[in-house]
């Protein structure tokens, strides 16, 4: 049922972006531009606009026909309930995580010697 509504949706989306890009431009847009010759608040209504406020108004009841499937769907539970959770605890609270290492050992810098950190070239 949902992915019904998901296409359905998706179309008027395409269909609502096609007839608002179709329509012929007024000039009036934000607020710019004059009055022209028409002294009435209104333009008349056209087949353009009355179909794009009829794919306005399916897309918006598609919208809130996704929004309460998927709410009906979630209502099981949540995400964070899918984690799976980890058990894995020492034993013993003060043991460390490496057998054979002191606690914290293993964020420690290693020991420093007198060996280089490179070996030596070999000279010919």
């Amino acid at each position: 049922m949902e992915n019904v509504v998901l296409t359905v949706h998706l179309i008027i989306a395409l269909l609502l972006i096609g007839v608002v890009l179709l329509q012929r431009s007024e000039g009036g847009g934000l607020g710019m531009g004059g009055g022209g010759g028409n002294v009435s608040g209104r333009p008349a209504t056209t087949p353009m606009a009355k179909l794009t406020w009829i794919f306005a108004a399916a897309f918006i009841t598609t919208s809130v026909a996704l929004t309460v499937l998927a709410a009906r769907d979630s209502a099981t539970g949540s995400v964070a309930d899918q984690v799976p959770v980890s058990t894995d605890v020492p034993a013993t609270e003060g043991a460390p995580a490496t057998p054979g290492l002191a606690p914290g050992a293993d964020l420690l810098p290693p020991a420093a010697t007198d060996a280089p950190a490179t070996p030596a070239k070999a000279e010919d």
